[in-house]
């Protein structure tokens, strides 16, 4: 009890937050991520993060993981440096239960069900927004733990041709480089960027005993990785309000790893989208969007000690076919309903003889949000119809009340779901041995959440605390074939407070979380596998004419690498320094300095992280 009460006078009076740059009287900004429709941050009653461009560029980050560790509630592993395998554990639940979009569309291998945040270029990202909490009564499945949506940069209607340009370099070979020109019309605006990534990396892997590792091999090289990558987007507005907007994302990249069967993977990511929006009447607006998200693995080993070429081991290649019809009506001021329908067809290819390779989901949705005075209430449910599992209901319900000084009470329930993936019910036996069953049901969760959140002066903050119970989860059985056998208990508070004033931009999070197992078996009451308990980030920022400079301060507990929490791996922190000199309009100079202690520390058991790492960038980013 002293803990949890010290925790929470913590976070209500120390830690920082995200916060718009902008002054209190200014309008609040708007995010489509936790309603699916454009709606005021203020009035979501969602504890949402938003990450713009403009921090981006002031924080120098050189990869997603970079822009989102330490964000309340977010925690992730990498297996070794630069695109390797990283994972995201929101609010301490599982790397597949959060939905990751990019500009709408679904994206994340149909195999394993988990997206390759690693294969993200930060060069081409506008905006992201995080939101926490469940979200399957408004997208489906996977929205256990949150929805993470990722825009593209896109230009502005009525300007001129305006290029973009970044070239870096640093560390172990790195390098880095974006072209790009945006632009628009009275009606319409476009934009078209390209880049690329390489470095010589570190040694992803070390091995232990017996040259056995998390990799069970001990190849002492340097694991290189290279990436280019492209992005197109547009828009058309008629007067009439009628808007067309279409993107594409595509990236590709090759990985070296430490592996005995694969050691280097060339893989491909491509995420297209499209929506049409207009007036049916002036109470009804109706979109139709559609989408594709393309990933493709090629594995290869590299037999140069043998003086053979690459031989390719494998390869895998899913697609995910994506469309929606959704209707927003105003019933009456400050009262609005949205309804529709979502489609997903998936589809696997695989030198792996999986025992099916497709399968369809539909879902049915409705959304109502009211505003009477003070009060907000927020409605939800969802109906989904998946040719494998069969059907599967969801629902939530949020209330708001403002006081009278600005402070703001919120309190919500919410119900979320996860199908299981294609390796848990298809992959083929293995020497004979089952390694899936197609008799799993989707795992369910419940979440219950009370919030409390501020605008005073030019500060804002906000404390949110929740209780998160998962069903069905799947877990190896005896025989290692998967099995709705175990269940997780997850409580968690975690705050956010931050301003940008006379030059200061403050920013920082705290969270603390207890993700337990809280099933029968032998790890009955054991931390969930690589997950800390507490997760603290701080970026300060401070601008002195032509110049900036800031720093970023990340700490994280201890956490556990397996379930039966036999191997600890210690907690954490680093210091980044940064520096900024906008020399002439447009343009500047930047370096970094990333884990400036050169400090040493793992966040999946024998793999290696980077150490003192520095950068220097030369950026034309014109202001908008």
């Amino acid at each position: 009890m002293k803990k949890t009460l010290l925790a929470t006078a913590l976070l209500s009076c120390i830690s920082l937050a995200h916060a718009a740059d902008q002054a209190p009287q200014d309008l609040a900004p708007v995010v489509v991520t936790a309603t699916r429709v454009a709606t005021p941050m203020d009035e979501t009653l969602a504890p949402v993060t938003v990450i713009t461009r403009e921090d981006i560029e002031r924080l120098q980050p050189a990869s997603v993981q970079d822009l989102l560790m330490g964000l309340p509630g977010v925690t992730m592993t990498n297996a070794g440096g630069f695109g390797q395998q990283t994972s995201l554990f929101m609010r301490g639940t599982n790397s597949s239960h959060t939905l990751l979009l990019v500009d709408g569309v679904r994206i994340g291998t149909v195999g394993a069900g988990i997206p390759a945040y690693e294969q993200l270029p930060v060069d081409q990202i506008d905006r992201i927004e995080i939101v926490r909490g469940p979200r399957s009564s408004l997208y489906g499945s996977d929205a256990i733990g949150g929805v993470i949506q990722i825009f593209t940069r896109h230009g502005q209607k009525g300007d001129s041709p305006t290029p973009s340009f970044s070239i870096t370099g640093g560390s172990h070979r790195y390098t880095d480089g974006q072209a790009g020109i945006s632009g628009g019309t009275e009606h319409g605006w476009y934009n078209a960027s390209v880049g690329g990534q390489y470095t010589r990396g570190i040694n992803s892997c070390r091995a232990a005993a017996l040259n056995v590792g998390g990799c069970f091999t001990n190849e002492p090289d340097d694991d290189g990785y290279r990436t280019y990558f492209g992005s197109l987007g547009g828009g058309y507005r008629w007067d009439n309000g009628t808007e067309l907007t279409a993107n594409l994302l595509k990236s590709k990249g090759d990985i070296e790893y430490d592996g005995d069967f694969q050691n280097d993977t060339r893989r491909s990511q491509q995420v297209a989208g499209a929506r049409l929006g207009f007036g049916v009447m002036d109470f009804w607006k109706m979109s139709l969007s559609v989408g594709q998200n393309i990933d493709r693995a090629d594995n290869y080993l590299d037999r140069a000690d043998l003086g053979a070429d690459m031989v390719r081991e494998g390869y895998l290649y899913s697609r995910r076919n994506q469309a929606s019809w959704q209707n927003d009506f105003t019933l009456a001021p400050g009262q609005t309903l949205s309804a529709g329908v979502d489609y997903q067809q998936e589809h696997l290819q695989s030198d792996t003889d999986y025992l099916s390779t497709t399968r369809n989901n539909t879902g049915v949705f409705g959304f109502y949000q009211g505003l009477f005075g003070a009060h907000e209430l927020q409605l939800s449910a969802r109906h989904d119809h998946n040719g494998q599992f069969g059907n599967h209901n969801t629902g939530a319900a949020a209330y708001g009340y403002t006081l009278g000084n600005g402070i703001k009470l919120t309190a919500s329930y919410g119900t979320s779901f996860h199908a299981p993936t294609f390796n848990d019910l298809y992959f083929p036996p293995f020497f004979g041995f089952p390694t899936a069953n197609p008799d799993l049901k989707p795992e369910k969760a419940r979440t219950t959440e009370l919030g409390v959140s501020g605008k005073p002066g030019i500060w804002n903050w906000a404390v949110n605390a929740y209780d998160t119970r998962i069903n069905d989860l799947i877990e190896l059985d005896e025989n290692y074939v998967p099995a709705n056998t175990s269940k997780a208990r997850i409580r968690g508070i975690e705050g956010q407070l931050g301003a940008d004033v006379d030059g200061w931009h403050l920013r920082g999070y705290l969270t603390y979380q207890r993700p337990k197992n809280d099933g029968n078996g032998v790890n009955h009451d054991n931390l969930l596998a690589r997950r800390p308990e507490r997760i603290a980030r701080f970026d300060i920022d401070r601008d002195v004419g032509a110049f900036s400079v800031g720093t970023s301060l990340t700490a994280q507990s201890y956490r556990y690498d397996d379930a039966a929490n036999l191997n600890r791996l210690g907690g954490y922190g680093t210091v980044d320094l940064r520096a900024t000199w906008n020399f002439l309009p447009g343009w500047s100079v930047q370096a970094r300095v990333a884990n400036v202690f050169d400090h040493t520390y793992e966040t999946a058991r024998f793999y290696n992280q980077l150490g003192r790492t520095a950068y220097l960038t030369l950026r034309y980013s014109p202001a908008k």
